[in-house]
């Protein structure tokens, strides 16, 4: 967006220290203008803002690698082998769709709950396989990003991410969270975006209504309008996050393609059926 020059050019910075891998930088003016950048860097401006999943399917489309990494502009990457990590991770398990990197606070305070992508988070030190991944902390395999059709541009912003992962792991890949792939970024609440609420909402709708089929989806919606009620006191929070629930089922979803079952199946072994 172009607010964070200085942030930026210290994410850009911790991409061109990277040792042992080919790594090629693209960066997304989303409707903005972008400060003065290192040489190599390759920039996609775009008109107006189209949100966090469509700017990054127009990054994707700039690059020419095997493994895509997406970082935000306020982050970092903690050390200078995480590319050569990376790909050897995914030279060594061909079955390996994606990656979610571990995101630390570079003050030292602890991990974040909500930034471990796994049910039962327990120890944020230890790898697991999941079911989704961090969309500014991740590698994703570029032949399963393209499987499974990039991300959904239309959510704007809230749960692309797993509507990419589900149908990632549809197409017979796998997801995990890699603890040893460490990046940095402040601790920041994610009620600081506008419209949060809403967007939530609505996208989780359109989530459940163009990957699972229709009892996990009315199961799914079920336990997160439940979930929401206990855990949301603020009236105007719950008020617009009613009205995105609404707004998911009144406006279009895009193309409906249900998970399968035996995906489903894979999602309940790796510990988060596909109802929460």
């Amino acid at each position: 967006m172009g607010t964070r020059p200085a942030e930026l050019r210290r994410a850009i910075t911790s991409v061109f220290e990277q040792q042992g891998a080919d790594v090629e930088v693209v960066v997304v003016s989303n409707g903005a203008d972008l400060p003065d950048l290192p040489e190599g860097v390759v920039t996609v401006n775009l008109p107006e803002n189209v949100g966090i999943p469509e700017g990054r399917n127009h990054g994707v489309k700039a690059t020419t690698g095997d493994v895509i990494l997406f970082l935000d502009d306020d982050g970092w990457y903690r050390s200078m082998d995480l590319a050569e990590h990376v790909r050897d991770r995914f030279g060594s398990e061909p079955s390996l769709g994606a990656l979610s990197f571990r995101i630390a606070d570079p003050d030292g305070g602890p991990d974040q709950r909500r930034h471990v992508p796994r049910l039962r988070v327990g120890d944020s030190r230890k790898s697991s396989e999941v079911t989704t991944f961090l969309g500014g902390a991740c590698a994703i395999r570029r032949t399963a990003f393209d499987q499974g059709g990039g991300l959904p541009g239309d959510f704007f912003y809230a749960h692309e991410e797993t509507d990419l992962a589900w149908r990632i792991m549809d197409a017979g890949y796998g997801i995990e969270y890699d603890a040893d792939a460490v990046m940095y970024h402040p601790a920041v609440a994610p009620t600081r975006h506008e419209n949060f609420y809403r967007l939530n909402a609505r996208n989780r709708v359109w989530l459940a209504r163009r990957n699972l089929p229709w009892p996990l989806a009315f199961a799914y919606l079920g336990t997160w309008v439940g979930l929401t009620v206990l855990r949301e006191r603020d009236k105007s929070a719950l008020k617009s996050w009613f009205g995105g629930f609404r707004e998911g089922w009144r406006e279009d979803a895009g193309p409906r393609t249900p998970i399968s079952w035996k995906t489903a199946w894979r999602m309940t072994r790796a510990g988060r059926p596909p109802i929460i």
